[in-house]
C-alpha cells in the first residue's frame, strides 16, 4: 500500500467517524449513517491494499527464491 493510499484511507475512515458521531450528537440518523458507510468504504480499501501488499511480497519471495 502507498503512503498516499494509507493517509487516504485513514482520513476517510475518521472523516467517516466525525460523521456518525456529528450525525449521533444532533439526531440526524442520515449523517451517522453515511459515517458508518465511509468507515466501511475505509475499511474495504485498507483490506484490498492489504492484499495487493501481501501478493508483492510473496511474489518477491519467489523471485528471490528463483536468483539463489
Amino acid at each position: 500500500m502507498s503512503l498516499g493510499d494509507k493517509i487516504g484511507a485513514k482520513a476517510e475512515n475518521f472523516g467517516g467517524r466525525a460523521k456518525e458521531a456529528a450525525g449521533s450528537a444532533t439526531g440526524n440518523e442520515q449523517l451517522r449513517q453515511e459515517g458508518k458507510a465511509d468507515q466501511a468504504k475505509a475499511g474495504v480499501k485498507e483490506a484490498v491494499e492489504n492484499v495487493k501488499d501481501a501478493v508483492s511480497d510473496a511474489a518477491d519471495k519467489v523471485k528471490n527464491a528463483f536468483k539463489k
